[in-house]
């Protein structure tokens, strides 16, 4: 009689209502079942209906003796809460060694509380019993260390993995991806598919976030392939992250295929991703057209969708605009607008030179301003030369982080453009005393699948001497059109042959140079440079005259938004 409850509640248990359990419970109490692979399976059923009391009530009341399922099955029931480390503790009292669940099941835990120091613990138990090296462990211990920011501690926990499956490869895809290492999280990915393991959704849409981060746009036309050949293309969750991938990577035309294709399917993620990818490009007016779509289609806009809206206002210098949807957001919607849309509104009305209204938004707005806001306000004095409010933005965003380089940079370059040495001088003293260091720009350059990072100066490629020779020629007939270099992006009191050759060698002039000398792109097609910093004036005034002298077009994704330079012009107006 005990197989045929059990074989009952195996069978009803995805499918039936709440009752249908207390009725299989309530006839096993009257024929004095005792079978506890039965009462293990109750707990579960219990718990997946959010029936914690009874599922207590069983373990407590009907399994006199527990084994490690029955523990299990108790301690995934309290997942989430510090009630199953206290079970866990009962259980090794008991005593009862865990099994590969139950460790997954605390590991899932001290992901989501979060608690370190127990899933620590754990790690230290999981070794002395064998268990780390096993997949099903293994993959919960890389997901709990990436939720906890330790991106090299998970990665070692997957070296040490003897048998890597999908689930394993998809955990470390997704943790590198969400702690900010995407060319490690490719890396992975590429691995995954020369060992000819699976992929899985959770692994395809990792290596698509990965390649958004870095706007890689070859690796995300991989991925698409390998989507494509897989049958992921379809899924909602993976076609998402392909409108994303090529939005980020300036291909909105590219994003607008797929976002067509599965229009009728896609939710409001779906739309608010297609919307950021234009509205990064500064195209508000299809951003806007995008949302009265995704309204005329029965969807809810919510505070992503606005947010899309204002940063293309943001990136266009829209300030009245950007007010107008702010307000339709608040009085039309019903929404709050957030920390993120008040800074974009910030932005805008910083562009276009009202910084004292900026400044008095960002002092009056519902939110404690963070460093970001402080941050685009610091930028909008910089780009108007508003050297004595930059200084005080710059004041309040080193109050909040004393380490953020940014300001001290941003700073001293808005004094040496006013010619402010001793007070450049003094913020540079600032960064000394407090151990700031600077970080350096970065840009980089995807050929033929393999990205290419450069920093200023930088001489390790190898291909050095080809890149710096192209650059000077390309410098020399940009002369002749007309150029002529923006001193005021030098902080520092030199000669003027040594700011030319600092000027010249910007990481993102290197990463055009090495473009044209390794063909990243066929003749006519663009080059696409990625910078980790805003692109300084002078190389956004040298690609104008370099986009005339290559006769094509160089798209640039700096850390605010895409310039694209064609014909000595930018789509950004002179506006970042």
């Amino acid at each position: 009689m005990s197989e045929l409850y059990t074989a009952t509640a195996t069978a009803t248990a995805a499918v039936t209502p709440c009752r249908d359990h207390r009725l299989i419970h309530a006839q096993a109490i009257t024929t004095g079942t005792t079978d506890r692979s039965f009462y293990n399976s109750l707990i579960t059923f219990y718990s997946k209906s959010n029936l914690l009391s009874e599922a207590l009530l069983v373990f407590h009341h009907h399994i006199p003796s527990p084994n490690v399922v029955s523990w299990t099955a108790l301690i995934s029931a309290c997942a989430g809460t510090p009630l199953a480390f206290l079970h866990f503790i009962s259980m090794l009292r008991h005593p009862t060694l865990p099994n590969q669940r139950t460790f997954a099941s605390l590991f899932k835990t001290c992901a989501s509380l979060p608690s370190l120091s127990f899933g620590i613990q754990l790690h230290s138990l999981s070794l002395k019993l064998s268990l780390s090296a096993q997949p099903f462990v293994g993959s919960a211990l890389v997901s709990f260390y990436s939720k906890c920011r330790l991106p090299l501690e998970a990665y070692k926990v997957f070296d040490e993995i003897t048998q890597r499956d999908e689930v394993c490869f998809a955990a470390m895809i997704v943790g590198l991806a969400g702690n900010s290492r995407p060319v490690d999280a490719l890396s992975v990915f590429g691995a995954m598919k020369a060992c000819n393991v699976g992929s899985t959704l959770y692994s395809m849409s990792g290596a698509l976030r990965a390649a958004s981060e870095l706007a890689a746009l070859e690796q995300c036309r991989i991925i698409h392939g390998h989507a494509v050949s897989t049958g992921f293309d379809s899924n909602v969750i993976v076609a998402t992250g392909l409108v994303d991938g090529y939005g980020k990577a300036g291909l909105v035309s590219d994003a607008r295929r797929i976002f067509d294709a599965l229009l009728p399917r896609l939710n409001a993620v779906g739309w608010n991703a297609m919307m950021s990818g234009y509205a990064q490009q500064g195209d508000q007016r299809t951003v806007v057209e995008l949302f009265n779509l995704m309204e005329a289609q029965g969807l809810v806009p919510d505070e992503y969708s606005f947010l899309a809206i204002l940063t293309s206002m943001y990136n266009a210098c829209l300030v009245n605009e950007a007010n107008w949807w702010l307000t339709r957001m608040k009085v039309d919607y019903g929404l709050e607008p957030g920390l993120e849309h008040y800074t974009c509104f910030v932005g805008a009305l910083g562009r276009a030179g009202q910084l004292d209204d900026a400044e008095r938004i960002a002092m009056t707005m519902p939110f404690e301003p963070d460093a970001a806001m402080w941050r685009v306000l610091l930028s909008c004095c910089a780009m108007h030369g508003a050297a004595d409010m930059a200084w005080a933005m710059g004041r309040r965003l080193m109050e909040l982080d004393q380490q953020d380089d940014s300001a001290y940079v941003i700073v001293a370059n808005v004094l040496a453009t006013n010619g402010r040495w001793d007070e450049v001088a003094e913020v540079r003293k600032l960064m000394k005393d407090r151990m700031v260091k600077k970080e350096g720009g970065r840009s980089w350059i995807e050929v033929r699948g393999k990205v290419h990072v450069f920093l200023a100066g930088d001489r390790r490629h190898e291909r050095s001497h080809e890149i710096y020779a192209k650059l000077g020629q390309l410098m020399e007939k940009i002369e002749e059109l007309g150029y002529s270099p923006v001193w005021q992006e030098m902080s520092h009191e030199v000669e003027e042959s040594v700011k030319k050759e600092t000027l010249w060698y910007h990481s993102e002039k290197l990463a055009v140079a090495f473009g044209l000398v390794s063909d990243a792109a066929p003749p006519g097609k663009a080059l696409r440079i990625v910078k980790n910093l805003r692109i300084c004036k002078d190389c956004h005034e040298a690609f104008k005259y370099i986009s005339c002298v290559v006769e094509r077009e160089i798209i640039v994704r700096d850390v605010n938004r895409y310039h694209r330079f064609l014909n000595g012009t930018c789509t950004c107006g002179d506006c970042w």
